[in-house]
């Protein structure tokens, strides 16, 4: 994850070939637009979890297929600043819908924000600790090996939270390894420099940037491979925008999970359409090498074979179960207060 962050920065390939509207109805609210073929859609605003990276690919190359357009929907993609606040925008209607992990909507419910998940895409959390490949007592093949290791982890945030869990499944606990605080755009700058063996972070996003900054193989500890599986980043929405215009939710729900089942056939295009989307892209090879992660993670055993975003009462309870013990929700409930299951994909 990173620190500097544009805020709001706009987003988008190609321009749309849209011509914008004054929806009568609204009372001067424009929230529609119309097609260059006089079809009349509605404006919505999705606002990611960071910056644009890799795993974004699906909405920029949905949006230059027309998926979205053909769902109705005149889709602006926005720069987030983090997931928490993606999901305060969502739940306080800054933004129609956004793009944030589990873990900080679960939070955000906790609090009482009104925001409800549509579905979660990566479903195998992508958290690991990461590290360049060495040698001899450096080398680090098992979470055995982290014992008496300096890692790189922000205090507060989920993947922080949920390395002890992590450590206890491999029957170690925090003391065997010292967690040095760190702001997120430093984790990668501490394990290049040295002070640091490893850092916390997703093997979709941290790992391929590290790679390409020191020109040298980083590997990685995964989670989920090491026994701790929870669902990461999906589509969520407030109460406003689920109230709005009736089947909008379900029709955004549709476009998104069209968009990554595209994408999934067409990566290297998809990933082609994220050209422009950001003065911080990180380089095409980067791009390529996150978004071919990210294909690795949009499945449970329980949703092999579905479409992207189906998703399982179980594994919601697993996940809410893991971050019950990791403290970041303090007053568990029931699945349907997390996710909106009649907008959501269908299986």
């Amino acid at each position: 994850m990173h620190a500097t962050r544009r805020n709001r920065i706009r987003t988008g390939l190609l321009p749309l070939l849209l011509v914008s509207v004054t929806a009568t109805a609204c009372g001067g609210d424009d929230k529609t637009t119309v097609s260059d073929s006089g079809e009349k859609l509605d404006k919505v605003t999705l606002t990611l979890n960071w910056y644009p990276y890799g795993e974004h690919a699906p909405f920029y190359y949905g949006k230059q297929r027309k998926i979205f357009e053909k769902h109705g929907i005149d889709l602006e993609i926005r720069a987030g600043q983090g997931s928490q606040k993606t999901v305060q925008a969502t739940g306080t209607g800054r933004t129609d819908f956004g793009w944030a992990d589990t873990p900080a909507v679960l939070a955000g419910v906790d609090q009482g924000i009104k925001v409800k998940s549509l579905g979660v895409y990566l479903q195998t959390t992508p958290a690991s600790v990461q590290f360049f490949a060495a040698d001899g007592a450096d080398k680090i093949d098992a979470p055995a090996d982290l014992k008496g290791k300096t890692v790189a982890g922000t205090a507060g945030d989920a993947l922080t939270k949920t390395f002890p869990i992590f450590l206890e499944k491999n029957g170690m606990d925090l003391d065997d390894v010292q967690v040095q605080n760190t702001d997120p755009a430093g984790k990668i700058a501490a394990v290049i420099s040295g002070r640091t063996d490893a850092l916390l972070g997703y093997a979709s996003d941290q790992g391929p940037i590290m790679r390409n900054k020191a020109k040298k193989d980083v590997s990685y500890l995964r989670f989920s491979e090491h026994g701790l599986n929870f669902y990461s980043n999906g589509l969520i929405a407030g109460t406003k925008t689920l109230r709005r215009g009736g089947d909008l939710a379900g029709r955004m729900t549709a476009a998104v999970s069209e968009s990554w089942a595209a994408a999934r056939k067409s990566p290297q295009p998809a990933v082609a359409a994220m050209e422009g989307a950001s003065g911080q892209l990180p380089p095409r090879e980067v791009l390529s090498e996150q978004f071919k992660t990210t294909l690795t993670l949009l499945h449970t055993d329980a949703t092999r074979g579905k479409a992207p975003g189906v998703n399982t009462e179980a594994d919601w309870k697993q996940t809410i179960r893991v971050f019950a013990e990791a403290g970041m929700v303090k007053s568990p409930k029931p699945v349907a207060e997390y996710w909106d299951e009649a907008n959501g994909v269908k299986g």
